[in-house]
């Protein structure tokens, strides 16, 4: 059996009360993995898809953004989503996070805010990291 990982997930925003504790136990806990936080700014932080900020209530709805190949599936998300149930909260566009940055929100069910993205046009390294578990 093998795993393909790396193609749904584009990135996860946690918000949190206590920012300097937050970094702190974020920055432990990845140390143990053998990773770091590779940035920050004002009221946030980020490790890889990783974004973490105190703009929001903690315990709050979480921001789940899915990868998408194009602005088409882009809108074909937005078109599911809101016919099954979920919420506009941003139609299908471009956004000013960066160059290309195509993207589109959903409110799930529970208010969480689902996102997908496509960040315009770019050549992958590899489609998929592939784990192959060791028997």
């Amino acid at each position: 059996m093998q795993y393909h990982l790396g193609r749904l997930f584009d990135h996860v925003h946690l918000r949190v009360a206590d920012l300097e504790q937050s970094k702190q136990f974020y920055s432990a806990v990845l140390r143990a993995l053998g990773l770091d936080i590779l940035g920050e700014g004002p009221g946030f932080f980020h490790a890889d898809e990783l974004f973490v900020s105190d703009d929001a209530a903690p315990g709050g709805p979480v921001h789940l953004a899915f990868q998408a190949e194009g602005p088409e599936s882009v809108q074909r998300f937005h078109e599911a989503g809101l016919q099954a149930g979920g919420r506009d909260n941003g139609p299908p566009g471009p956004r000013h996070y960066h160059p290309g940055y195509y993207s589109a929100y959903l409110l799930d069910p529970d208010g969480n805010n689902i996102e997908a993205v496509y960040h315009g046009p770019a050549e992958r390294s590899v489609a998929a990291v592939v784990v192959t578990p060791r028997e």
